[in-house]
Parts: C-alpha cells; structure tokens; sequence
C-alpha cells in the first residue's frame, strides 16, 4: 500500500508505548473520535493514562485501507501522542496539550475546492509526515465511567511527498517537501474509563 519510507516514524511510536508498560495509572481510558470517523471515514482509537494529579497521556491514532467509490483514495496511518496538562483535576474540564504527530498517505481523486485541498481533484499524493502542535480541550463528566471531549490543535508538518497525475495509473510527476502550519488536531470523542 505505501512505499518503503523510512521506518523511524514508526519506530518511535513503538518504544514510545512500550514505555508506558512503566506508569502507574490510576485512570485509564479508551476513546474514539467522531470528528476524526467524519472527516477521513477512518477507525481510530486512543488511550489515556493518568500520570498525575493534573497531567496524563494520551496515545491515539487511526487508518483506512480501503478505496471509495469512483476511485477516490485516503489511504493512510496516523499516530499522535499528546501530554495533558488539566488546570483542574485530570479528566475533568479544561487541559491544554502538547502533541506529536506522524503518518504515512496515498489521497488523491477528492473534489475538494477548498485551499490546498483542491490539489487532490486530479493528482494523487503518496509519502510519510511528522510534526508536532499544541491544543486546547474540554472534557464534561457524563457519568462514573463516560466522560466527553472536545480539542482543538495547531501546529507543524514536515511533508515528504511524490505526485502522481491519477488516482490509480501514471508514472511519477514531481516530489517534494512541504512545511504546513495550520490545524494538526481536532476532536469529538466518547470516553470509556477502564479502571
């Protein structure tokens, strides 16, 4: 599905969880994103981890593998680690965070006239990103066990990237590099509590 890019991205997120085999957690939830189940059609899932009094760790991610309808692509894989810090207490009203981000895509063949966007009409885009962004949420108690959010995050991504004139065929037009500042992060999500 995507070329051979190189693997630090992933590498990084790898040890970074493995790491977290040594916290000591008194609240660990599961999550989901709607926004992110909206924008990309993508399953995606996170985990947060209480780290303290007003901190935690948050360590979500999604992907699609799948084409659409009329050839249209948004193959990809994101991974994006974040650190809380809660101004009252942990998982309860308002947090600012700090977040990284990394991801591989192949997106091409979308109707989008927006900015950018309007690119992936007639190209396709394939290669791996990295970067990292700040954010501000809010998290409502629903209920012993459920709570919901709401984050909004911007930031940087360095793009690496080869373009391809179709969603499916051609040969290689161009690569590149590419800073983006902007929107990194935006979420809906429903929380489970674990324990």
């Amino acid at each position: 599905m995507f070329k051979n890019y190189p693997h630090s991205i992933l590498f990084t997120v790898i040890a970074f969880t493995c790491s977290l085999f040594t916290l000591n957690a008194q609240k660990v939830a599961v999550k989901t994103n709607f926004a992110y189940w909206g924008a990309a059609a993508s399953p995606n899932a996170g985990l947060e981890f209480s780290l303290g009094k007003k901190t935690s760790l948050e360590l979500g991610g999604g992907f699609n593998l799948w084409d659409f309808k009329d050839n249209r692509k948004a193959k990809h894989w994101l991974a994006q680690p974040e650190f809380r810090y809660w101004f009252c207490e942990r998982f309860n009203g308002h947090f600012l965070g700090l977040h990284a981000h990394g991801a591989q895509f192949n997106i091409g063949n979308w109707d989008i006239p927006v900015g950018r966007l309007e690119n992936f009409k007639d190209r396709r885009y394939e290669g791996y990103l990295y970067g990292g962004g700040i954010s501000y949420g809010y998290q409502w108690i629903l209920s012993p066990r459920w709570n919901f959010e709401t984050s909004l995050g911007g930031g940087f991504a360095r793009i690496h990237y080869d373009k391809y004139p179709c969603a499916e065929c051609g040969t290689k037009l161009d690569e590149g590099k590419y800073n983006y500042w902007g929107v990194t992060k935006a979420a809906l999500s429903l929380i489970y509590f674990l324990k």
